[in-house]
């Protein structure tokens, strides 16, 4: 089985896509990438659908990426005395630590490191932004302020706080339970909520300790700030558009988000354009036409990937949700505008002898008759630093390292291969040339680019690029021992 695009889809599973039949048929539909949803599900739960993903992929026989998302630390007010009240604009409002039930003029907000940080003039947002509050005086243990925007309040509604750097580690003691359940699990990624510096990313790693690759979500605009430095220790990123257009001005996310995908795509780190991609078809087996322009402008900027949430878990298309974006994505990357932009929007970027070897690959390809370019990677960077290069071409990763190609299932591009350890550029050659024509890249009067590095089997060190027959007698006659 081979995709017939670049860009991957990730698939969040949930109440309405847990049993095996629905799985399989997310995976034939087109998902690349399972989301497990921390915040939502039992471990038990998690365990089924993730023993489920691994049997799907026996049977087809290509690998498959499982992402864990964390939940991240939830702020939330407390509870009411007499139900839900309606906050009207200009009115006072109270925010304390008084676990007492909370009245038309104050709740608990049970968070003191939100007080400890805030300061006159912050604003404080409330259930998604709907509701939003002018900090006029605060303290230790509270918060006086003013309603800007009205409406209901009830029991346990979110809390955003835009403006400040909170004092808050990126993982919650639940985050922490999960996290080594997962790694337990053996998920290939582990996304990482409210990242708000690099430091959150360190200590995940840390605590990983490489069973699972990190993804950044940059949902806060703190994140957006140092997203440099939080690139630098993820090893990719996901624009999570929810918070983000919560807590920064809704029409600022279309340009950070092109930012972002970008910055990543220089990294030759892996980015995901999440968050209400196709919101309406929870409902509906047909998207907007919005929604579907939407997902196609995140696969004209270039990203990796693009994920369904509730699209996928609990709404009830989910399998057509992902035909629709698979569709899309075909429809989007036979458009000779996309081959354009990606092309004028590539970075040249030259500083190892594998960065030359990947940019020579794609030239040589997109000039000459070659049908495929196959890269052998060990750790999975080489995948990574071609798919960077968006070669027109199609891209097979091979590896003897299973996890390497799970994780390299989240790159643009790039269709991975299980191979056997190797111990001869030859051995390369061949393996190369039979997984191009089993999974019809090419035929046996076709030429491919082969990248490897020797000695095999230790990463970092691809230094050999070779045009060769797709044809083994060919291969046989020329190559020497």
């Amino acid at each position: 089985m081979r995709r017939h695009r670049k860009v991957k889809i990730v698939a969040t599973l949930g109440p309405a896509s847990s049993d095996f039949a629905t799985i399989r048929a997310l995976f034939e539909a087109g998902a690349d990438v399972f989301r497990l949803n921390m915040s939502h599900g039992t471990h038990e739960e998690q365990r089924a659908r993730y023993d489920i993903i691994r049997k799907v992929e026996a049977e087809s026989g290509r690998p498959i990426a499982v992402l864990a998302d964390l939940q991240g630390p939830k702020l939330r007010v407390g509870a009411f005395a007499d139900g839900p009240h309606d906050l009207a604009d200009g009115q006072a409002f109270r925010f304390d630590l008084d676990a007492t039930p909370g009245t038309a003029s104050r709740v608990q907000l049970p968070h003191p490191e939100i007080f400890a940080a805030l300061e006159p003039s912050a604003e404080l947002l409330v259930n998604d932004g709907k509701i939003r509050l002018r900090v006029e005086n605060c303290g230790a243990d509270f918060a006086d302020c003013v309603v800007t925007a009205g409406g209901p309040i009830s029991n346990r509604k979110g809390v955003n706080v835009p403006d400040v750097v909170l004092p808050l580690a990126a993982l919650s003691d639940k985050d922490r339970d999960d996290l080594e359940f997962a790694c337990g699990l053996g998920v290939d990624w582990l996304a990482l909520s409210f990242v708000q510096r690099p430091e959150d990313v360190i200590e995940a790693r840390e605590l990983a300790r490489g069973r699972a690759a990190i993804l950044s979500k940059i949902e806060k605009p703190a994140a957006v700030r140092a997203f440099s430095e939080i690139l630098k220790v993820s090893d990719g990123i996901m624009v999570a558009r929810g918070d983000l257009g919560v807590e920064l001005p809704v029409h600022s996310v279309p340009p950070i988000q092109k930012r972002l995908v970008r910055a990543c795509r220089a990294a030759a780190k892996p980015v995901i354009v999440a968050t209400q991609m196709l919101e309406s078809m929870i409902e509906s087996p047909m998207p907007t036409r919005a929604e579907v322009s939407d997902v196609a402008t995140a696969i004209y900027e270039g990203t990796d990937a693009i994920m369904l949430s509730a699209e996928s878990a609990a709404g009830a298309y989910p399998v057509e949700a992902v035909a629709t974006m698979d569709n899309v994505a075909r429809s989007v990357e036979s458009d000779p505008t996309y081959r354009e932009i990606i092309e004028s929007s590539r970075q040249a970027k030259r500083q190892t002898v594998a960065d030359g070897i990947v940019a020579a690959a794609r030239e040589i390809a997109e000039t000459t008759d070659i049908s495929a370019i196959c890269a052998f990677t060990q750790s999975g960077t080489t995948g990574s630093l071609v798919a960077r290069e968006r070669p027109r071409v199609p891209i097979v990763a091979m590896s003897s390292e299973e996890r390497t190609l799970r994780r390299l299932c989240l790159t643009w591009g790039t269709h991975c291969v299980l191979t056997p350890e190797l111990e001869r550029f030859k051995q390369a050659v061949v393996n190369a040339a039979k997984a191009a024509r089993d999974f019809g890249f090419a035929d046996e009067t076709n030429q491919i680019v082969v990248m490897a590095g020797v000695p095999f089997n230790v990463p970092g060190t691809t230094n050999i690029l070779r045009i060769a027959p797709c044809d083994e007698r060919l291969i046989y006659r020329t190559d020497p021992e």
